[in-house]
C-alpha cells in the first residue's frame, strides 16, 4: 500500500496534462514503515529521453519517442537522493504518464524498473488525466498493483 495526499496526486495529474502528448516523469519521496509507504513529496522532472537512449535497449525494436517512453536524468536522481537524505526520507519510487494508454506498466516500464520502488502511472486520454495506479515488482520481476490510499 502507498499513501499519498490528494494534493500530490493532483500535482502528478497536472504535470501529466501539461506534458501531453509526451510522457511526464518525476520522483516520489517519502518514508517506508510497518504500515506501508507514505509519500512526503513528489518532484517533477524533465523527460530526458532521447533517441540515443533507445540504443541502450538493443533488440527492443520499434521507434521510441517521449510520447511512449521516459527517462530521468541521473543528476536529477542524485539531487533527489541528497535532498531526501538531508530530510531523513528516501526515494520511494517514480511516476510517469501514459498518454492515450491505460495506467498499466508496459514491457519497457518493466525492463527499466527496480524491485524496491513504487511506480505510479497516470493514464492521460486525449490530454486529460484519468486513472492513477501504482505498481511494484515482485521476486519474479513482474509488476503487482499496490493499493493507493489518499490520506486526507
Amino acid at each position: 500500500m502507498i499513501q499519498i495526499s490528494p494534493e500530490d496526486l493532483q500535482a502528478i495529474s497536472r504535470h501529466a496534462e501539461r506534458t501531453y502528448p509526451e510522457e511526464c516523469c518525476g520522483i516520489v519521496l517519502g518514508k517506508i514503515g510497518e504500515e506501508g509507504k507514505t509519500v512526503v513529496e513528489v518532484w517533477e522532472t524533465v523527460n530526458a529521453w532521447s533517441e540515443e537512449k533507445w540504443a541502450e535497449f538493443p533488440g527492443s525494436g520499434g521507434i521510441r519517442s517521449k510520447q511512449r517512453t521516459f527517462a530521468i536524468a541521473p543528476q536529477e536522481i542524485v539531487k533527489a537522493q541528497k535532498a531526501a537524505r538531508d530530510r531523513q526520507i528516501q526515494i520511494m519510487g517514480f511516476y510517469h504518464s501514459h498518454p492515450d494508454h491505460p495506467a498499466i506498466p508496459s514491457e519497457m516500464d518493466r525492463a527499466i524498473a527496480w524491485q524496491v520502488y513504487s511506480y505510479i502511472i497516470v493514464s492521460v486520454p486525449k490530454g486529460k488525466a484519468h486513472e492513477v495506479r501504482s505498481w511494484c515488482l515482485d521476486d519474479a520481476h513482474q509488476f503487482q498493483e499496490e493499493a493507493i490510499l489518499t490520506n486526507v
